[in-house]
C-alpha cells in the first residue's frame, strides 16, 4: 500500500478500509526523485501535490545573497504540500535531501476526493495542522535554545517523527542531512555547527558513523533534556494525544 504510513501513531487508525482504498485510489503516479533535486518552487503555479513515500524532503526560503533558511523537513508518511491544493503556489521551495520516492496526487483527484470522503477531508486537513504545529516548535527552537539546544531538538523530533513510521531502531538515525543541513535549519553558520556537533560528540550524546551517513545517539534523554524536547506537539503521545476517535 502506497500510502501506508500517512499519520502513523497519530489518526491512521481512524481511516476506514473505503477511505484507505479511496486515497490509494487517487494516486495519479509513483515517481522517484533524485538527492538534492528543487521539486517546486516560490510562486510556480502548481496543480498536483506530492506523498512522501520513502525519504526525506526540505523546505526552505532564499534569502537575497542565496543562503537558505530550512522551514521544515519532511519524513516518510508526510505530505510534502498539501496545502498547495487550496493555495495553488508555495511561498517557499521545496526540495530532495537524498533520493525519494513520491506518490503524485492531482488536484482534480483531490477535488473529487474529499468531495466523495469528507471525514478523509478532515483527517487530511489534520495534517497540514500537524505541520503548522512544528512549524511553531521551530519558531520556539531558534527563538529561545542556545546553538546546541537547536540541534539537540532537531535530532529528538525527527527520531520521534521516524519512530512514527519504523524508520528509528533507537539509536541509529538514518537521515542524509549534512552539518549544513543542520546549520540551515537551525539558524547557525555551518562553522558553528561543526564546533556544536564536536561538543555533543565530546559529550557522548551523539557519535558518528564510519560511512558518513546519518549519526548514532547515544544519549537521547540527555538531547531531550538539552533541547527541552518534549513530543507533545507531534500529537502521537502525551498531553495532546488523541484518545478518542476522530
Amino acid at each position: 500500500m502506497i500510502t501506508k504510513d500517512f499519520l502513523c501513531g497519530r489518526l491512521r487508525d481512524a481511516l476506514t478500509e473505503t477511505e484507505s482504498q479511496a486515497l490509494e485510489a487517487a494516486v495519479h503516479e509513483v515517481i522517484e526523485v533524485p538527492a538534492r533535486t528543487t521539486l517546486v518552487k516560490r510562486g510556480e503555479k502548481i496543480d498536483k501535490s506530492y506523498y512522501l513515500v520513502d525519504g526525506f524532503m526540505i523546505r526552505y526560503l532564499q534569502d537575497r545573497g542565496g543562503y537558505r533558511q530550512s522551514a521544515g523537513i519532511q519524513v516518510a508518511g508526510d505530505w510534502v504540500d498539501l496545502h498547495s491544493f487550496p493555495m495553488k503556489r508555495l511561498d517557499h521551495d521545496v526540495a530532495t535531501l537524498g533520493p525519494v520516492t513520491l506518490a503524485v496526487f492531482k488536484h482534480e483527484q483531490l477535488e473529487k476526493l474529499i468531495g466523495a470522503h469528507p471525514r478523509l477531508a478532515r483527517i487530511m486537513w489534520f495534517s497540514t495542522l500537524l505541520d503548522a504545529a512544528m512549524h511553531r516548535e521551530w519558531v520556539f527552537r531558534l527563538g529561545r535554545l542556545n546553538a546546541e539546544g537547536r540541534i539537540a531538538h532537531l535530532i529528538c523530533e525527527l527520531a520521534r517523527r521516524l519512530e512514527f513510521v519504523g524508520r528509528f531502531d533507537g539509536e541509529y538515525l538514518d537521515v542524509p542531512l549534512h552539518q549544513a543541513d543542520y546549520a540551515e535549519a537551525s539558524g547557525i553558520s555551518a562553522i558553528h555547527a561543526n564546533r556544536t556537533f564536536r561538543l555533543l560528540r565530546e559529550r557522548g550524546l551523539i557519535a558518528n558513523r564510519e560511512d558518513h551517513v546519518g549519526l548514532t545517539i547515544l544519549d537521547r534523554a540527555e538531547l531531550e533534556k538539552i533541547g527541552e524536547f518534549d513530543g507533545d506537539y507531534l500529537y502521537g503521545e502525551g498531553q495532546l494525544e488523541l484518545s478518542e476517535p476522530y
